[in-house]
């Protein structure tokens, strides 16, 4: 982790003078400035900060660092991880649970996830890990994506989404061999809720992020029978409001719990793909209370991207949350460095190659913007 961290941005977190990337980034604040009387009830004081340096630990990562490990191998890879990040001034952590309709954590309603074959609590060892260093977590989950067909298959009988499966319900959908939640119904929209229950009752964690994966599919077959009993008349606007009713499911789930705790969203850095293909309301997200407290799009793209390039999108996602009612996170994508990308365009295929300090003038740039804070996916 240090090497990759080193190799891809020390420099960047060292642009101003001193090691600081934000003022003020040392000492953890509350998004909201008023903190309700009831939590003062809540044993736990989450650590969060105003201007976030962050950081996904997603499930990829977890055969290098977690299968075929122990307790103690764990610990020690997690404790290394979180060292070198928080020596470059990462100060929160995005830490994968919830993938793929599994657990990384101590769950009773969900499988095991497949990379922890050991009998340890993964979720509750990074917690620990990072809370030593000043780091805040959230618990990561994606709401709707599960197994594959030949992973449910293995999975016992008394797995609720199995049961569905096996009994013809219309909760779940295959699409080319994965299963998802279907959104439109109201018990999938409890078993979101239910995942993210668990994490909030049973672990300190600081908040709960969710990333771009909302709708699984454009084809109308995906919920053409919801749709047709709904009596709505547009598809599109139908599925947005599905979308943004389980968003608002987790958002009023986390702040019933504890108001001090955070619920951010990682959308597409693209907007235009966000409502075409994923039917994300990002617009109102980012403007209506109610929803999210920051947000991390995905800008995922060179200076010379022909389709999104990086300084414009940036402005278009500064434009949507000037109102102040989120916090807007850059996303930043580090694991692109040396690789080309097919998908820039000519001009910007590739920039990722011959430029490797682009991710020190983009980390630059939203210094310079109205953004709190930036992401890295390695």
């Amino acid at each position: 982790m240090k090497k990759i961290i080193a190799a891809a941005c020390a420099a960047a977190f060292l642009l101003s003078a001193g090691c600081s990337a934000f003022p003020n980034e040392s000492s953890p604040v509350i998004l909201k400035e008023s903190v309700p009387p009831a939590a003062e009830d809540k044993a736990y004081t989450p650590i969060n900060y105003k201007e976030q340096v962050g950081m996904w630990l997603p499930y990829v990562r977890f055969p290098e660092i977690m299968q075929g490990k122990s307790e103690e191998q764990f610990r020690k890879a997690i404790r290394e991880l979180l060292q070198d990040a928080a020596a470059e001034n990462v100060n929160t952590l995005y830490f994968h649970a919830h993938p793929m309709g599994d657990a990384y954590y101590r769950s009773e309603i969900f499988p095991k996830g497949n990379f922890l074959d050991g009998d340890y609590d993964p979720m509750q060892i990074v917690i620990d890990e990072a809370h030593k260093l000043g780091i805040s977590v959230h618990g990561w989950i994606n709401p709707l994506r599960l197994q594959t067909d030949d992973e449910m298959k293995m999975l016992p009988d008394d797995y609720i989404v199995r049961k569905w499966i096996d009994n013809g319900e219309p909760f779940v959908r295959n699409v080319n061999g994965r299963w998802f939640l279907s959104p439109s119904y109201p018990e999938t929209v409890e078993l979101i809720e239910a995942a993210v229950g668990e994490l909030l009752e049973n672990y300190n964690i600081d908040g709960v992020h969710i990333d771009d994966y909302f709708y699984p599919s454009t084809d109308e077959e995906f919920d053409r029978d919801a749709f047709e009993k709904s009596g709505s008349t547009d598809l599109v606007q139908w599925r947005t409001e599905n979308v943004s009713r389980y968003v608002k499911a987790i958002y009023d789930k986390v702040k019933s719990f504890d108001k001090r705790l955070l619920f951010g969203i990682s959308p597409q850095g693209n907007i235009n793909s966000d409502y075409t293909s994923q039917y994300a309301d990002v617009r109102r997200w980012s403007s209506e209370e109610g929803f999210c407290d920051y947000i991390v799009p995905q800008l995922y793209f060179g200076f010379e991207n022909e389709c999104c390039p990086f300084l414009q999108t940036l402005a278009q996602w500064e434009e949507l949350v000037k109102d102040g009612v989120v916090t807007l996170i850059a996303g930043l994508a580090p694991y692109k460095l040396g690789r080309e990308d097919k998908w820039a365009g000519a001009a910007g295929e590739l920039e990722w190659i011959n430029q490797p300090d682009i991710i020190d003038r983009q980390i630059a740039a939203v210094k310079n913007s109205s953004a709190d804070g930036y992401a890295l996916y390695y």
